[in-house]
């Protein structure tokens, strides 16, 4: 990816940076050789951001052609918004504080230079602001009333930066530019960026960190470049051109906020929003999956007018869960109607609606995972040891907390299992689904579609190997792709 600085004036950035090139902005706005470029970064800066001026059009037209401008015009109106201010001042409140204790002053004015400032003391604060506003050069102006604030932030054109900081400037921006998201050199290859979002402290991940590996493996031998990303990441999605969502999702939870907001830039994401909303809102599936016709247990939505009406429906014992559970999680057993009540009371206070299905006990339950509406792997999962479900978080083991694995060819696996998979999952999208199903009698029920399915090294790889993961990151490129030469993202 190459990397173009552009400026005003080349006066004002005289600086030769290994592997990045120097352009004045008239050149890249008007020269069809840049017109053409199909993956290059920007790093703008202009002396104003103000709208139409040619600094904002360096960023607009860079969007326009494909390129990843820094800032964005997002970021330029950003910039501009108090109440976008005003939000960053409450959520780095502490770190605002903390930083700026001990001043004797009223007022305090911030300069922040490629995420940097002179003053080792302000590097958190320093790097907290810039991941919210990524702008090369910034200057925060703080007042104290009972407190700091942040009053605004704002460009700093490049001609008015103090003679006595310039010198700082070129190390700054060397180690910028040199960061290996942006090291010409390093990735000169890679055509596209892949941020695979993770909780290195959940108990139970999608993917285990040898799965992990392997995606990061795939995906750079076909073309990109791979990070593992944290919820700590958030404001730098924009940098990306994907995201693969690989820790346990939900809608009340930053992985959703992740999700919706790459969607909203234009990434292309699996798991994508609407499918997270679809598939851990378990009403939600038993309404759709019911009216499409979709083999399922007996299932009933239950509030607290009908819930005096469980046991003659669906009988006990009986399965309840919450709207959002996973991983067996939020799904409990009633065994009579003490315990009935008791977990009623429960669900119910914490959800109006809640799901409610009748016990269907099996060996096993089957796993079709399903990306771009076809299947692509099959599994057999077995109950944790004494337990009726696949996971038992109250194992006195930890061995004993979740059953085997096993993988089954195709060619094994029943016509009704696959076919009712398919059905589901093509339901709710073209991404990756995992479908659970139960096989009784000669035939299959759903018991929910997961948006975020297991891909653990060890268990669903063990007949397709590394294929599985060069399959998912094909699908992801080839969506890129596809975005790029105007189709949807989808």
């Amino acid at each position: 990816m190459r990397k173009i600085v552009v400026v005003d004036y080349p006066k004002d950035w005289d600086e030769a940076i290994e592997d990045t090139e120097i352009v004045d902005a008239q050149t890249y706005l008007t020269d069809t050789a840049y017109t053409d470029i199909r993956n290059a970064r920007i790093f703008n800066l202009c002396r104003s951001y103000r709208y139409q001026s040619a600094g904002y059009y360096v960023s607009l037209l860079s969007e326009a052609r494909g390129h990843k401008p820094i800032p964005s015009v997002t970021t330029m109106q950003d910039l501009k918004s108090p109440t976008i201010v005003r939000a960053i001042t409450v959520e780095i409140e502490d770190l605002i504080q903390k930083s700026l204790q001990g001043l004797r002053s009223k007022t305090f004015t911030l300069s922040i230079y490629f995420g940097q400032n002179l003053a080792k003391k302000y590097e958190k604060l320093c790097k907290a602001l810039h991941d919210h506003f990524q702008a090369p050069l910034l200057k925060a102006q703080f007042i104290l009333k009972d407190h700091w604030v942040l009053q605004s932030i704002s460009q700093v054109p490049i001609n008015e930066v103090p003679d006595h900081h310039r010198k700082y400037l070129k190390n700054y921006a060397k180690s910028y530019f040199a960061r290996h998201r942006f090291s010409g050199a390093r990735i000169s290859r890679k055509v596209y960026d892949l941020a695979i979002l993770v909780d290195p402290h959940e108990k139970a991940p999608p993917s285990n960190d040898k799965a992990i590996q392997h995606f990061v493996e795939a995906a750079e031998s076909m073309g990109f470049y791979t990070e593992l990303i944290t919820k700590e990441d958030y404001r730098r999605l924009p940098e990306f051109d994907a995201l693969f969502i690989r820790e346990t999702t939900a809608v009340n939870h930053h992985t959703y906020r992740f999700a919706r907001k790459a969607y909203a830039d234009g990434l292309v994401v699996i798991d994508d929003p609407v499918s997270i909303l679809r598939c851990t809102n378990k009403v939600y599936l038993a309404e759709l999956l019911g009216k499409a016709k979709v083999p399922i247990p007996k299932t009933m939505i239950i509030h607290k007018d009908n819930r005096h009406l469980v046991e003659e429906e669906l009988g006990l014992p009986c399965v309840l869960k919450k709207p959002d559970s996973s991983f067996s999680q939020g799904v409990v057993k009633a065994k009579d109607k003490e315990s009935l009540k008791m977990e009623l009371d429960a669900l119910l206070d914490d959800s109006e609606l809640i799901i409610g299905q009748e016990y269907t006990p099996t060996d096993f339950d089957w796993r079709i995972s399903v990306l771009d509406k076809q299947p692509l792997y099959a599994c057999k999962y077995y109950m944790a040891k004494g337990h009726w479900q696949i996971y038992n978080w109250n194992g006195k083991r930890k061995q004993d907390e979740e059953g085997d694995g096993e993988v089954v060819p195709f060619e094994d696996v029943p016509f009704h299992v696959l076919h009712t998979a398919l059905k589901a999952a093509n339901l709710i999208g073209n991404g990756l689904y995992g479908v659970d199903l139960k096989e009784i009698d000669g035939k299959a029920y759903v018991i929910e579609v997961n948006d975020n399915p297991s891909i653990d090294a060890g268990v669903e790889d063990r007949i397709l190997k590394k294929e599985l993961y060069s399959s998912i990151i094909k699908s992801i490129k080839q969506r890129i792709d596809n975005y790029k030469n105007g189709r949807n993202h989808d």
